[in-house]
């Protein structure tokens, strides 16, 4: 089985960039603020959910962009060490919810779980499955990992945007740094570091 979510792009880019920062701080370590901002973009394209992004959601620029960055920034904010526990993400972008909520009058419900990174491969597969296919993108925090031809995801939080089953696992489809990418989850889940990150989960 194979499932993708319909991602959004930007001037051609595969969901947003955090190398478009120009913010130094943001540009280093805003990873966690530009996961929370590509998942209030993808959400906002929801009529109960549009005012999650300010901008326009029919004309995504660059430009809009590094703004929304600058606006997520206070909530997921960038610190020594990263934004290296998922409950920090989820206290941030709850808290950018509620603001929304508040300003806008609206009753935005979405809220998340976490799936700490110690849970089983079998786990971990099976709850990207039940997000991608009710339409959720699926935050993801790796901290460090034995093999380095992931070192483009250490200490990174990115997209899972879709999935497909292979004979040796699940393969998932990442959207970080403006492209997509398939990954053997597998490989991936088993870091072989004591300290793990997890995903968020949207419901």
């Amino acid at each position: 089985m194979k499932r993708e979510l319909d991602y959004f792009t930007i001037e051609g880019a595969f969901g947003g960039n955090q190398e478009w920062f120009t913010n130094v701080v943001m540009n280093i370590g805003g990873c966690g603020a530009a996961t929370a901002c590509d998942s209030c973009i993808y959400f906002a394209r929801r009529p109960d959910m549009r005012q999650l992004y300010p901008f326009d959601r029919d004309g995504l620029t660059v430009k809009d962009y590094k703004r929304f960055s600058q606006i997520m920034k206070p909530y997921i904010r960038p610190r020594a060490g990263g934004v290296k526990k998922p409950q920090w993400y989820v206290d941030g972008l709850s808290r950018y919810i509620s603001d929304v909520n508040a300003r806008e009058g609206c009753d935005i419900k979405l809220q998340m779980d976490i799936l700490p990174g110690d849970r089983p491969y079998t786990e971990a597969a099976e709850k990207i499955r039940q997000q991608i296919d009710a339409g959720y993108p699926v935050p993801y925090l790796m901290l460090r990992h034995k093999n380095q031809k992931f070192k483009d995801f250490i200490w990174h939080w990115f997209l899972v945007v879709g999935y497909e089953e292979k004979e040796d696992g699940l393969e998932i489809v990442t959207a970080t740094y403006g492209e997509a990418a398939r990954i053997s989850l597998r490989e991936l889940w088993d870091t072989g570091h004591e300290e793990k990150g997890g995903l968020i989960l949207y419901k």
